[in-house]
């Protein structure tokens, strides 16, 4: 027996996250003889939802245009049979092949009062999925949309994703089995009953331990393999087994369970391939990677690490235990030589070398000094503050851990944990095009007419554009901004873009999610209309700082860059630990913009001006990234405030006669770059400078995205980033004093000095006040207790 239907639909969505499940922009067909106010609904329930909508008349059209579109959602008027019969309707529709996955609503008639509910099994039976009691307005027939696409129509298409995994199963060339959470065999593969020399009738059904087992296992193997398996943990390595002509075969196997609902594993997916000497030759492996098999996978890869660090050479070992050390050391010192007379040098190697030189005439406490100077610069986290132990201050070490590190947290016996974990498969929302903004509805006009003060409620906007506040606020302001003459692009062109990347940020995350993005984008706006910020960046920078915040987060699972490093995430891998997921936000958002003509906001630049601007995003983007904070902010000071501020004080006798030399050091390419920078990253941790009520939704949204992870953490198996992050015991107003005591003050302190937001600056002192007063009050959530 194969998978049952909702076992298939669990597996595709724990298993199908790389694959996309769903279309856009969904089709709907409108099957209704007549036009009437019930079919009107119908229709702009469909342009509401950006849904795509085709009306027929007749059966016959109605046939004709399914197979041409092949809908999603065909909507039978069942009212009045005197034009058409709606089951027979339905019949002819399900009559066809690309039915299969089709969700299939009746309308019907209201029922009056005095008389009884009728029975659905006719409409079943017919081939309905659904009834629709007949309701002309348009919000009705607009959730009843909705509701198909969140239920019946997103099942579907994991249904049919899983027909086509499937499908890739038979004709792939690896053997695959996969079993029940009690091994149960549920399924093989051709390639599988080609290698076992067994037909899938006489697989299917039977329990794995009535299968002959092979003698040249070791005795301990089975039981280490269904211990980590049991853990959740995947499993590989080599194993005998035996075919039905009874003869034993070497395999490379993997063992992964497949977790479902409720965290439970459903199923056990094992893919073998026959271990021959050719595939020796590749791994080369060495007795402690042969011996893995006998291990869990995390014992496999520590086994590798320590193999790698085994082979990095300690030059000082060597020359204490070779014969030949002294040639070794005559050869580091020449290499030495070598590097100190290049012409080529870091700015960093010619301050070494200038107190260097400068320590050989200095006193010997001068020199000490200056030794321990250079201890300090040779360390590669010369912006990273030493923060205090973990006791004295959890909250802050837990932040600046999860938040500044690149994942790889060690646990005992220092091994790295790269166990694999499937992210929970973030369905993107189906966004409708916003209309111009000379036809949006009055009362999302009317806030957006507050979209140039500080106080602009980015959470009321969200509520009024039903989550999707990014494309409105996007098109105003980047109307304020004239980006689309700048970039030679069309409004209709931005407005597409715009859906795009909204509906790629996932309207699951509590807090990364397009309201965010829209916050971001309307702090980035706010700043660049400051007098100094304005004096400092051309219309490229400002065009290029509005299209960064709008895609800073595009696709954000939810989760921190530690967590996909530990959990092994396919986006760990492909950007190798390393600024995982600003960088997979910036590549994605180019990705999107290029796909499609449609949405392509670039494609009428010129070349090089088009790569001014990419370098431009892609750097701001990336400065988002919280492990370069510290040198950010420093950079800033140092290249921007400090000389600013010494201009003022020696010009201070002199009125303004310091704005040019002002005006030379913010305006040079390097400092228009910090400037930037520091722009992107205020705009992006601005929550805790909005008005008190925003700060504290902020501050719970982003609370509870932290405990989510933390939950899975814990479910998973995986190094817990955050502790402290424990919804059961967490002092949220502990996490926002030290965030800003950590994050936020020095960094708005530097970027108030330059440009002058007093407002802001009133309202982190009042955020932090009312936290603090929180802390003081032994109160762990978001508000006061309610006074007795």
């Amino acid at each position: 027996m194969l998978l049952q239907g909702s076992e298939m639909v669990s597996a595709a969505e724990e298993r199908l996250g790389p694959m996309r499940l769903t279309q856009e922009p969904i089709q709907v067909l409108l099957v209704f003889a007549k036009e009437d106010s019930q079919s009107d609904a119908f229709w702009w329930a469909c342009e509401r939802a950006g849904f795509r909508c085709n009306i027929a008349r007749t059966p016959e059209s109605a046939v004709e245009c399914f197979l041409d579109k092949h809908h999603e959602i065909v909507i039978i008027d069942g009212r009045h049979s005197r034009y058409f019969e709606a089951d027979a309707v339905c019949r002819m529709i399900r009559a066809t092949k690309p039915s299969e996955h089709t969700v299939i609503s009746a309308v019907m008639p209201q029922i009056p009062s005095d008389q009884e509910e009728p029975s659905v099994l006719p409409l079943l039976s017919a081939g309905f999925s659904r009834r629709y009691l007949e309701n002309s307005s348009v919000s009705a027939c607009y959730n009843e949309l909705i509701q198909l696409e969140h239920g019946e129509v997103r099942a579907q298409f994991k249904l049919r994703a899983c027909n086509s995994v499937f499908t890739a199963l038979e004709h792939c060339q690896e053997a695959v089995e996969i079993s029940s959470e009690d091994h149960v065999i549920q399924y093989v593969n051709p390639a599988f009953e080609k290698m076992m020399g067994y037909h899938r009738g006489e697989l299917i059904g039977k329990e794995l331990t009535e299968l002959p087992k092979s003698d040249k296992n070791s005795a301990d193997l089975l039981d280490t393999i269904n211990t980590c398996i049991k853990k959740g943990k995947e499993w590989q390595g080599i194993y005998f087994s035996r075919r039905k002509s009874g003869d034993s075969i070497q395999q490379y196997v993997r063992i992964t369970p497949v977790i479902g609902q409720g965290g439970k594993i459903r199923h056990f997916v094992s893919i073998k391939r026959p271990y021959s000497d050719n595939h020796r030759q590749v791994h080369k492996l060495s007795k402690e990677e042969k011996s893995c098999g006998e291990h869990s996978q995390s014992e496999c890869n520590s086994l590798r690490h320590k193999d790698r660090r085994k082979e990095s050479v300690d030059v000082r070992s060597i020359s204490s235990h070779s014969s030949d050390a002294p040639s070794l050391q005559n050869r580091r010192y020449s290499s030495m030589a070598r590097i100190h007379s290049m012409t080529i040098e870091a700015p960093i190697t010619k301050v070494i070398n200038i107190i260097n030189a400068a320590q050989e005439s200095s006193p010997v406490t001068v020199a000490e000094a200056l030794d321990r100077v250079l201890e300090i610069l040779r360390t590669t986290e010369l912006y990273s503050p030493q923060l205090a132990s973990k006791e004295d201050d959890p909250h802050t070490n837990d932040l600046v851990g999860g938040l500044m590190s690149d994942g790889l947290r060690r646990l005992s016996g220092n091994e790295y944990v790269f166990s694999k974990s499937a992210l929970h498969n973030m369905s993107q929302s189906q966004l409708a095009v916003p209309v111009p903004l000379n036809d949006i509805p009055s009362s999302i006009a009317e806030l957006l007419n507050e979209e140039e003060c500080w106080e602009f409620n980015i959470l009321e906007l969200e509520a009024a554009t039903h989550k999707r506040p990014l494309s409105y606020l996007g098109m105003k302001i980047f109307s304020a901004f004239g980006v689309c003459e700048f970039l030679n692009c069309t409004e209709a062109t931005m407005r597409s873009w715009l859906q795009v990347i909204e509906a790629n940020y996932h309207a699951s995350n509590s807090y990364h999610n397009s309201t965010h993005a829209a916050d971001v984008l309307h702090a980035t706006a706010y700043f660049l209309r400051k007098d100094r910020v304005k004096g400092s960046l051309d219309q490229l920078d400002e065009v290029a700082a509005l299209l960064a915040a709008t895609v800073h987060d595009v696709d954000h699972p939810g989760r921190t860059n530690s967590f996909l490093c530990n959990a092994g995430s396919d986006l760990a891998i492909l950007y190798n630990d390393t600024a995982v997921l600003e960088s997979h936000h910036a590549a994605l958002a180019f990705q999107l913009t290029v796909r499609d003509s449609k949405c392509n906001i670039f494609k009428n630049m010129e070349r090089t001006q088009f790569r001014t601007l990419r370098q431009a995003i892609i750097d701001m983007v990336l400065a988002t990234e919280m492990t370069r904070h510290f040198e950010h902010v420093n950079k800033f000071v140092n290249s921007i405030n400090k000389p600013m501020s010494a201009i003022e004080e020696t010009s201070s006798s002199s009125e303004g006669s310091d704005c040019e030399g002002q005006a030379s050091i913010r305006n040079s390419p390097e400092n228009r770059l910090l400037i930037k920078r520091m722009l992107i990253k205020c705009a992006d941790v601005a929550n805790p400078c909005r008005p008190l009520e925003l700060c504290i939704e902020w501050a719970g949204r982003i609370s509870e995205e932290y405990f989510a992870q933390t939950d899975e953490e814990k479910r998973q198996g995986l190094p817990v980033v955050m502790p402290v992050f424990d919804r059961n015991t967490c002092s949220i107003p502990k996490s926002q004093i030290s965030f800003i005591d950590y994050f936020i003050t020095d960094m708005f302190d530097a970027w108030d000095a330059f440009a002058s937001l007093p407002g802001l600056m009133e309202n982190l002192a009042e955020n932090y006040k009312y936290w603090k007063n929180l802390d003081e009050m032994k109160c762990k959530s978001l508000r006061p207790p309610p006074s007795q």
